[in-house]
């Protein structure tokens, strides 16, 4: 499945949507650069499931986990950014078979630990440059500059795939 996230608010209304469909035992692996919307989509999965929030990027602590307020699986998000192998990961300890488990920056990390997994691949548009200038109506003046446009509401295509048995009979099973 490929689409084109608008804005921030498509991209968690596609979280919730995903959200609503997981369960416990699924693997959702989520790539792409910095800024382009990984900890947003997560957000929108952990309403979709109904967990306590806040839903945060734990990039300082790695994992979080967010329990469920309606009796479903637990969220549990992951930021392997800084795990360099599977084993790392696995040293984590996570509850991969009661959960739904979430893991930022996770290509070639979960296939030593799961069978099947959702990879999600967010792309932000290309040939932005790290400063712009401002529109002429802005109130401030001067330049943008790259924290600015890491938060910009701009378009995202999305492609997401299911590999292993999983995902085999939906509408992300990879088509051969």
């Amino acid at each position: 499945m490929r689409f084109e996230a608008a804005d921030t608010e498509a991209m968690e209304a596609f979280g919730r949507e995903l959200g609503s469909v997981l369960g416990a035992g699924d693997v959702v692996v989520l790539t792409g650069p910095l800024g382009a919307g990984k900890t947003t989509l997560t957000r929108g999965i952990g309403a979709g499931l109904g967990v306590r929030g806040p839903v945060q990027s734990p990039t300082f602590v790695l994992a979080r986990t967010h329990p469920s307020l309606v009796g479903g699986a637990p969220l549990v998000h992951v930021d392997a950014y800084r795990l360099g192998s599977a084993a790392l990961l696995d040293d984590l300890d996570l509850d991969f078979g009661r959960s739904v488990v979430v893991v930022e920056w996770g290509a070639g990390l979960v296939e030593d630990v799961t069978d099947s997994w959702l990879e999600v691949v967010i792309e932000r548009p290309t040939g932005a440059s790290a400063v712009v200038e401002r529109p002429a109506d802005a109130s401030a003046g001067g330049l943008i500059g790259t924290d600015a446009l890491l938060d910009a509401d701009e378009p995202r295509i999305v492609t997401a795939t299911g590999h292993g048995p999983r995902w085999a009979a939906t509408e992300y099973a990879v088509r051969a």
